[in-house]
């Protein structure tokens, strides 16, 4: 809103300083430093408020060391990273790009499917929330929502070489690229990021190749599915990660700091073009986005940090995994999820290895056996004695690692 305000004022009034506006650095420090005075002023006025409200975890005995201490700690959190989210977004962003646009309906969504979750645990004593079935639809139904439009919207295209004659209908640009001429078009493709590939380049409808001539045409079908796969594991990823103070949060930080850096020179001509990466047109108005999500879980750390005095609860944790899971999608580093979301995805490994293993040998001898002393895997650590400030940091650590190994893909080949 802020910046079609500053827009207008630029162009209508000689009013100096009005045009940094225009910068996407400075929107997203803005964004940042909005996000931050949200999530820490007013994060103390909403916990007290849910604290009013009796608006408390129910923590199961686990045996695990201080947990019960944690008994009635306010929950339903997460409405202050949305908020943190929503608000610089709304006031810093170009509110007509549709990038932009799918990431509001993102937060949105996710959002309100964890707080029916939270509320259904909280005000209706119900401790399993909203049944898991329900969730996965909701889920699917984003990224149906994601997949369909980024396949069929025209603003979404990727800046591609060609070679004339041209195939596809759509003006083409010539430049110099290190002193030799180059013809580029920008259209609509399922191309995207993939490390240790040809020029780190990937086609979603080259899976189904062994179809034969016209495969391309079902091009939408294995995008839609790998949408489906890569937002439900994040999102759900998130929120199992989400089991100790300050953990899913700062991880989820460190990964927004990366893909901001990510979103910023993928939509920045000059740097993509210097790194001989895939140049997104448009797509660097999500930096301010980015900005407001990294802002948002920093300032909540003020509060979750150990010991905690607010759960994030479903409310949050489903929301940051469905916002990084459709984000790296939006800039089309979806593949590269994998290592960035390292956490999250051991996380997942680990319950589901658990699990399976536990049912196998039921099954087998009668008697389950596990593979760790607790899924997920930080309850493991906590098992063995380590206190959890010290599983969390270092889980951060981890974390950076893996964030600057995600970002020097960009340039192995």
């Amino acid at each position: 809103m802020l910046y079609y305000l500053f827009t207008y004022l630029s162009k209508n009034y000689s009013i100096p300083g009005v045009g940094v506006f225009q910068y996407i650095t400075f929107r997203t420090a803005l964004a940042v430093i909005t996000s931050l005075v949200i999530t820490t002023v007013y994060g103390r006025r909403l916990i007290d408020y849910l604290r009013f409200k009796q608006v408390g975890e129910t923590v199961r005995n686990l045996g695990l060391e201080g947990q019960m201490q944690k008994s009635g700690t306010p929950t339903m959190g997460g409405i202050i990273i949305l908020l943190g989210i929503l608000v610089p977004t709304l006031l810093f962003a170009k509110l007509s790009n549709v990038y932009v646009i799918l990431m509001l309906i993102t937060t949105v969504w996710l959002g309100a499917i964890g707080f029916l979750d939270d509320y259904i645990k909280v005000f209706r004593k119900n401790k399993e929330g909203l049944a898991g079935r329900f969730k996965i639809i909701g889920q699917v139904g984003l990224s149906l929502i994601i997949g369909w439009t980024m396949y069929f919207n025209t603003d979404i295209v990727i800046r591609q070489e060609v070679r004339l004659p041209v195939k596809v209908d759509a003006p083409v640009e010539f430049h110099m690229k290190k002193n030799v001429p180059v013809y580029t078009q920008d259209v609509r493709s399922t191309k995207t990021t993939l490390p240790f590939y040809k020029n780190n380049e990937f086609d979603y409808a080259k899976v189904l190749r062994f179809l034969g001539q016209g495969y391309e045409q079902y091009a939408l079908v294995v995008f839609l599915f790998f949408a489906i796969v890569i937002i439900t594991f994040i999102s759900n990823g998130a929120n199992i990660t989400d089991g100790i103070d300050g953990l899913a949060t700062g991880t989820s930080a460190i990964i927004g700091i990366t893909l901001a850096i990510l979103a910023y020179v993928s939509g920045n001509i000059a740097m993509a073009d210097y790194l001989n990466i895939m140049f997104i047109p448009n797509s660097g108005e999500l930096v301010i986005f980015a900005g407001a999500f990294v802002g948002a879980c920093v300032g909540f750390l003020w509060y979750n940090s150990y010991p905690a005095q607010v759960f994030m609860g479903d409310t949050g944790s489903l929301a940051i995994g469905g916002i990084i899971a459709v984000f790296a999608i939006m800039i089309r580093k979806e593949l590269l999820l994998p290592v960035l979301c390292g956490v999250f995805l051991i996380e997942n490994i680990s319950v589901i290895m658990q699990v399976g293993w536990f049912k196998y040998t039921k099954k087998k001898s009668g008697e389950g056996r596990r593979i760790f002393l607790m899924a997920p895997l930080h309850h493991h650590y906590q098992k063995k004695g380590f206190h959890e400030a010290k599983i969390v940091t270092r889980f951060w650590i981890i974390g950076i690692l893996l964030a600057i190994i995600t970002i020097i893909t960009l340039k192995l080949r």
